[in-house]
C-alpha cells in the first residue's frame, strides 16, 4: 500500500547526503581543504548565487582526481540546496509552469527507501485530441493503474488535451524540472527515474524515451504507436513494449510487433547495448487487462548509467542539445533524423556523423582517465590530443544545466 512521505523538512536534511557530502572532509588549516580543494571554493559558494561568477580563477583551477571529488561533492549539495528552496513550492502544490505551460500532478508513495536512494516512476496517461474532461478522467484512471514495489509513483496531467499530448516541445523542459525537484526536495535517485504510459500514454513514452534517453534508467509503453520514433537512441535505455494482440487500431498491433523485432535486431547488431523486452498478448484489445503490470518488476532492476561508453543520439523532430555526454553550441544546425555516433575505447573518442562545429565533449573519470591524454577522432580525422584538465568550473555548469550529480562533468571539451 501506498505511505506518505516523510516531512519536507526531514527531507531537506538528507539533499546533502544523496549529493555525496559525506566525502567533504573536515576544513583543514591553511587555505586549502583536504584533497587538495581549495578553501577558496567554500568562499565562493557562500557568496549569495548573483554574485558567483562563472569566471572566477577557483572554478578554472585544475584538479587532481581526490580534490575534483571533493570539490563535486561541494558544488553539488549547494545546488540540490539551491534547487529544493526553488522546487518546494511547486511540490507542495504539484504543480509546475514553465513558458506558460503547467504540469500538474499527483503521486503515491511505495516502500521505505531513504532520502537519496527514493525511485520515481512517471506514468502517462492515455486520451489526447479529446475534451479536458476526457483526458481529467484517464488522469484519474492513471494515478491508480500501478504499484510500484518501492517509489514515488507519480502521473502528470497533459498541460494540453491535443493529440500528440506528451511529445509537443514544452514537455522535455517541464520533465527536466520535475525530475530536478524530485531529486533536491523529495529525495529521488536520479539513476532510478523510469518512464512508463499507457494509450497516448504510450505514444508518449515512444518520442520521449530516445530523446530524454539520458534521464531515465528504464522505459515502457504500453499500448501506444510509435509514430515516426526512432529506437537507435535507447541504445543504454532498457527499453520495453507491451501491446494487445488484437489491438488494431492505427495498426498498433502490427508495428509493435515490427517495433519489437527491429529492438532485437539492434541487439544483435550491438550486443552492449538495447536491452529490451517485449509482450504481445494474444487476442488482448487496447485493455490489457493489467498484465502490462508485469512492466515494473522488470523495469525497477534496472539503475541508469549516466556516463556509456557508446551512445548514439539521434534528433527528433524536437531537438535537443545535450545527450549523456555530448553536448551542442547554442545556435547549432541541426535537423531531426541528424545522428551521432559517439565511442570510447581507452582514451580514445571517436566521434561519426552529423557532428556540429563547436559540439563539447562533457568528460569524467567515470568515462576514461583524466590523468592521461585524450584523443579524439570525428570521422576519422584527429581533432585533439591532449590532457583535458577538471575544474570546478565544468562541474558548476553541468549542475545549472541539471540537478543531477551523477552526470555532472569534471571536464569540457570543445570541438574546432
Amino acid at each position: 500500500m501506498p505511505s506518505i512521505l516523510p516531512g519536507r523538512r526531514t527531507l531537506l536534511g538528507c539533499v546533502a547526503a544523496a549529493a555525496l557530502c559525506q566525502l567533504v572532509p573536515a576544513p583543514a588549516t591553511g587555505g586549502q581543504r583536504a584533497g587538495g580543494v581549495p578553501s577558496a571554493l567554500t568562499t565562493w559558494l557562500e557568496r549569495p548565487a548573483a554574485e558567483r561568477a562563472i569566471d572566477a580563477p577557483v572554478l578554472a583551477r585544475p584538479l587532481d582526481r581526490a580534490a575534483a571529488a571533493r570539490a563535486l561533492s561541494l558544488l553539488s549539495a549547494a545546488r540540490l540546496r539551491t534547487v529544493a528552496e526553488a522546487g518546494r513550492a511547486a511540490i507542495d502544490a504539484k504543480a509546475i509552469t514553465l513558458d506558460g505551460r503547467t504540469l500538474r500532478w499527483e503521486s503515491r508513495t511505495f516502500g521505505n527507501a531513504p532520502a537519496g536512494s527514493r525511485s520515481l516512476w512517471i506514468s502517462l496517461h492515455g486520451g489526447g485530441n479529446a475534451p479536458a474532461a476526457v483526458n481529467d478522467q484517464q488522469w484519474r484512471n492513471q494515478i491508480r493503474l500501478y504499484e510500484p514495489a518501492e517509489g514515488i509513483y507519480l502521473a502528470p496531467r497533459a498541460p494540453t488535451d491535443t493529440w500528440n499530448l506528451w511529445h509537443e516541445p514544452h514537455i522535455d523542459p517541464l520533465f527536466q524540472r520535475l525530475i530536478d525537484y524530485q531529486v533536491a526536495v523529495n529525495g529521488v535517485d536520479p539513476d532510478k527515474v523510469y518512464l512508463l504510459g499507457y494509450s497516448a500514454g504510450g505514444d508518449g513514452v515512444w518520442q520521449l524515451a530516445p530523446r530524454m534517453a539520458d534521464r531515465f534508467a528504464a522505459a515502457a509503453t504500453m499500448a501506444g504507436h510509435p509514430n515516426e520514433a526512432r529506437l537507435e537512441p535507447v541504445r543504454n535505455l532498457p527499453f520495453a513494449i507491451f501491446m494487445g494482440g488484437a489491438d488494431a487500431a492505427y495498426d498498433r498491433n502490427r508495428i509493435a510487433a515490427e517495433k519489437s523485432a527491429e529492438l532485437a535486431a539492434l541487439r544483435r547488431a550491438d550486443p552492449g547495448g538495447y536491452v529490451g523486452l517485449s509482450r504481445i498478448y494474444p487476442g488482448l484489445p487496447h485493455w490489457m487487462n493489467r498484465k502490462d503490470a508485469e512492466a515494473l518488476p522488470w523495469m525497477a532492476q534496472f539503475r541508469r548509467d549516466p556516463w556509456p561508453k557508446r551512445i548514439v543520439w539521434v534528433q527528433d523532430d524536437v531537438t535537443s542539445d545535450r545527450f549523456y555526454w555530448l553536448q551542442i553550441p547554442p545556435g547549432a544546425k541541426v535537423a531531426a533524423g541528424d545522428r551521432i555516433v559517439a565511442t570510447v575505447t581507452g582514451q580514445t573518442i571517436a566521434l561519426t556523423g552529423a557532428v556540429p562545429a563547436g559540439t563539447t565533449l562533457r568528460l569524467s573519470d567515470r568515462l576514461l582517465d583524466l590523468d592521461r591524454p585524450v584523443t579524439v577522432t570525428i570521422d576519422g580525422r584527429r581533432a585533439f590530443h591532449g590532457r583535458v584538465p577538471r575544474t570546478a568550473r565544468a562541474m558548476w555548469l553541468s549542475l545549472l544545466d541539471r540537478a543531477d550529480p551523477a552526470s555532472a562533468a569534471s571536464a569540457l571539451l570543445p570541438l574546432k
